[in-house]
């Protein structure tokens, strides 16, 4: 290792870096935090809008009273002369210490108040139910026109349209939150919530759980795509297929007959098959979407195989027991048959 000399009385470049330097790093550091798919103040629907500009709003109010106070306290250290009255001093603490903070929270209050009713409205252009279940999410599409469509840790949504979220949960209180596309929503056990969403931009969104549920919680998000009404139209009509089955002689021929042999019909469902359990996420379209395991690994043959085999390792407190015993040819196989269920 070389060292750098260094002249006595002298500091070096590393040294040197000013505080502006530092404030400037530290200020793009922040505003990078104020953009990307789980941001909520990059809103991409109109409820998310809605509550940046509520944030904006509240964090000027904040701006104008802290500078007000250091304002009041530099001028009260620098003020030279005779003490103010003390009739005057206890008016000025009632105006500023009271009477005017309960003027600016009311009207705050009253503001955030105001945008709740439409938030929490019913009706919309298509109507989604969404169960929070430890930890993952049970995902039903109501269309008017056609029967329910099962998914799973994910949310499609046509860019536009009014789409109304009914949220429940049958185990323990959970939040449903999509930050970029509207706020935080409760699910409660014997309960149905409801969440008006309406997003306008296209493309992939994170949310999560935001409420404490269990071990699992920090692992139980989802993904969300909001696409073009026309591009959503055809994604529903092939979600609502039965599952493709695999090519012959293919390894997720063998694939299908591991899944039938472990009894992973028992829990899962995979529609056009023997498979119709409920008790786990539907497995129909797992190869279509984003991620699995509940928004935590990005779907390839070789994440399956690891949630597969080490469940409880992958995502803690997952009720689905691992599969360590599957032999390596029979899980690569398994892995291709779900991957493949497109």
């Amino acid at each position: 290792m070389t060292l750098e000399a260094v002249t006595p009385g002298r500091r070096s470049p590393a040294a040197r870096t000013s505080p502006r330097s530092w404030a400037i790093a530290a200020t793009g550091a922040a505003l990078a935090g104020c953009s990307g798919m789980q941001s909520t103040l990059d809103p991409a629907g109109e409820a998310a809008d809605r509550v940046a500009t509520l944030f904006w709003i509240m964090l000027a109010g904040a701006a104008v009273i802290w500078t007000g106070v250091m304002a009041t306290a530099i001028a009260t250290a620098r003020r030279k002369g005779p003490p103010v009255s003390q009739n005057r001093a206890q008016w000025f603490i009632i105006g500023a210490g009271a009477i005017f903070p309960t003027i600016v929270l009311t009207l705050l209050l009253a503001h955030g108040l105001r945008l709740m009713p439409e938030l929490r409205a019913g009706g919309g252009d298509l109507k989604i139910r969404v169960q929070g279940e430890q930890f993952w999410w049970r995902v039903t599409y109501l269309p008017e026109d056609g029967p329910p469509v099962v998914s799973a840790n994910e949310l499609r949504l046509p860019a536009g349209a009014v789409v109304e979220l009914e949220l429940t949960s049958p185990d323990v209180i959970h939040s449903f939150w999509l930050p970029s596309i509207a706020g935080k929503t409760d699910m409660i056990p014997g309960r149905v919530t409801r969440q008006l969403l309406k997003p306008v931009k296209p493309g992939l969104y994170r949310g999560a759980c935001a409420e404490f549920c269990g071990t699992g919680h920090t692992l139980m998000a989802f993904t969300a795509e909001v696409m073009p009404a026309e591009d959503f139209a055809r994604w529903l009509a092939a979600e609502s297929r039965d599952a493709a089955p695999p090519a012959p002689g293919s390894a997720a021929t063998r694939g299908a007959e591991v899944f039938d042999e472990q009894g992973c019909g028992a829990c899962h469902s995979i529609r056009g098959t023997a498979a119709r359990g409920t008790i786990g996420p539907d497995l129909t379209h797992l190869g279509s979407r984003h991620s699995i395991g509940a928004g935590i690994l990005p779907n390839t043959a070789d994440h399956i195989a690891d949630f597969i085999s080490a469940t409880g390792t992958v995502k803690p407190g997952v009720l689905m027991p691992a599969y360590g015993g599957i032999g390596d040819d029979d899980l690569s196989a398994l892995a291709a048959y779900l991957e493949g269920l497109q």
